[in-house]
């Protein structure tokens, strides 16, 4: 089995580089029906791409309509979806509600929290992470304002065009986590892995906080592995599991 991890692309245009590379990332998938042909050497066959997270910079849908900049990232997972790779996505703290569209209309997995893989044997938890740190009440009192019922339907009662010219001026006032947050955050997510494999995991994987580490561990006697997917702002990595082995990769190599 072969399977694709990746979080935090925060798309917003089609013309920004991490949005570009992504799309060729995507070009070279197949699944595992379809044929390689000529100039088709750096495919990447696979079984399962799962999206952990704030693939989106915001998402709001509307009657099928969509922030026409993201029609083009759309339309490719829909052909990976039919080529025959399973597609799974993790709502983020950036892009939730997503099932109404992705789920409804296209047939794509969406999971709002955890969820957890089996990968030739191994229990693989997959998560966007904001969760992960318990102390930081404040945030988590705002997720769950911005997820509750009230927000779902004021959110479907406003203009598209207005939500979207909104989200795309929030994205562009909003500050990223220092380096020192971030470093917090890694052993906070850490600890949270560890407590997994307490109760079997074999494999935690994370985004969230845009650091790209992979760590192979020996705990409780068994092989065990930490894992936090970066970004496509600076890091462009993603996850592969392949025959009982994770490799960290940075597009364009890899594969």
């Amino acid at each position: 089995m072969k399977a694709i991890f990746l979080s935090d692309a925060h798309l917003k245009r089609r013309s920004d580089p991490g949005y570009e590379q992504c799309m060729q990332l995507f070009a070279r998938l197949r699944g595992r029906g379809v044929e390689s042909g000529r100039g088709d050497e750096k495919a990447i066959m696979t079984d399962l791409l799962v999206i952990a997270g704030d693939f989106f910079d915001f998402w709001f849908e509307r009657g099928g309509l969509i922030y026409p900049e993201f029609r083009p990232v759309v339309e490719r997972l829909v052909q990976l979806r039919q080529s025959g790779i399973r597609i799974s996505l993790c709502e983020g703290n950036h892009d939730f509600f997503l099932a109404d569209y992705f789920s409804r209309k296209l047939g794509i997995e969406v999971y709002p929290g955890e969820v957890e893989f089996d990968l030739d044997g191994l229990r693989t938890l997959v998560s966007h992470g904001d969760t992960v740190d318990r102390e930081n009440r404040r945030y988590l009192a705002l997720r769950g304002f911005l997820r509750s019922p009230f927000s779902y339907r004021l959110q479907r009662l406003l203009p598209l065009r207005f939500l979207w010219r909104l989200a795309r001026f929030s994205s562009e006032m909003s500050q990223g986590m220092s380096r020192d947050a971030q470093e917090r955050l890694v052993e906070v997510m850490h600890r949270f892995a560890v407590e997994k494999y307490r109760k079997g995991l074999d494999a935690v994987i994370l985004g969230h906080c845009h650091q790209a580490i992979l760590r192979e561990e020996r705990i409780g006697g068994r092989p065990r592995t930490f894992a936090l997917l970066g970004d496509w702002i600076i890091h462009h990595s993603y996850l592969i599991y392949e025959n009982g082995r994770f490799t960290l990769n940075r597009f364009p190599s890899g594969g």
